[in-house]
């Protein structure tokens, strides 16, 4: 197996320093050789003060890779021993083991590109708390990925984006909520919901925000932190200028299982977030279609060849 290390590596030794900047939060689990990139991609960016990985339960020779990754790295900071937690626990327990003003959480198969740390932490800059800050999630093949900057994500347009049908209808175009294919702005925009592969807070964000709802497994965390934010007086922006290309559908765990995981979350904000007796009915009685709509996903990508 290749190195995790970045062959160019000049902070192999040193001295953390006393009170970090920026920290990266990883949280890994099941994800396969994407791990390795993403972990170079963040060693080589010099602003990058700490990185804080949350090990949810590697294979034994993965496990082994990253202790001896967090013994040659001095930025570096791991924990293992915990089991699989869910992303939402797991991303807490990053939080409260980094020591930096910026928080920025990063999926573990997405890679940072040159100035993403710089033009994160440069979007706060006289902003309210709490602020959330979202990169642009970019494919492989340089066109900027669906999901990175939405508009209010409700059982309505979750359904319709589950087909879709906002597309295909021209009479439904008004619920579209994915804006990838926008003019991109050029400065830092409010946001209703940006990604959770790669976004920032500071400190006093996170804990204002008591970080992320536990009750959350996997998926969908990232949209209730948004909507807290917003509830809470503060603002979500999307920056462009911090770009992160984000390989997705990288886990080793079965597809249907993680499908599984986000229509249960998806189902969950909806009822969390109801604010009155009707909106509250049909969020539950939305819940079934949603979790089959999502559990679907897998065969229909398995029959397209292509994820939707």
């Amino acid at each position: 197996m290749n190195s995790i290390l970045p062959s160019h590596s000049t902070f192999v030794s040193g001295v953390r320093p006393v009170r970090p900047r920026v920290s990266v939060v990883m949280v890994v689990y099941q994800t396969g050789d994407a791990l390795i990139e993403s972990i170079q991609h963040v060693l080589a960016e010099p602003l990058v003060d700490e990185f804080v990985i949350i090990d949810n339960g590697s294979p034994a020779d993965w496990a082994e890779r990253l202790r001896a990754l967090s013994q040659a790295e001095p930025r570096v900071v791991l924990r293992q021993g915990h089991g699989n937690v869910g992303f939402a626990r797991g991303a807490n327990m990053g939080a409260e083991t980094a020591r930096g003003e910026y928080i920025v959480f990063l999926n573990p198969d997405a890679n940072l590109q040159a100035n993403c740390v710089e033009a994160l932490v440069a979007a706060f800059e006289n902003q309210p708390v709490p602020t959330v800050v979202g990169a642009r999630v970019m494919n492989t093949d340089g066109t900027e990925q669906r999901g990175g900057r939405r508009g209010e994500v409700t059982p309505v347009t979750t359904l319709l984006s589950f087909g879709h049908l906002t597309a295909r209808f021209k009479g439904l175009s008004k619920f579209e909520i994915h804006r990838e294919r926008e003019p991109t702005p050029d400065a830092a925009v409010p946001m209703p919901t940006i990604s959770g592969a790669c976004f920032a807070l500071r400190r006093e964000d996170f804990d204002l925000l008591s970080g992320f709802d536990e009750g959350y497994f996997l998926h969908v965390e990232d949209i209730d932190l948004c909507w807290r934010a917003r509830q809470a007086g503060g603002q979500v922006l999307f920056q462009p200028k911090a770009e992160v290309i984000h390989l997705g559908h990288t886990s080793l765990e079965h597809p249907l299982k993680v499908e599984f995981h986000k229509g249960v979350g998806l189902s969950r904000y909806f009822i969390k977030r109801a604010d009155s007796v009707q909106r509250y009915i049909l969020a539950v009685l939305l819940a079934p279609l949603i979790l089959l709509m999502s559990v679907s996903r897998p065969l229909i990508w398995k029959i397209t060849g292509r994820p939707i």
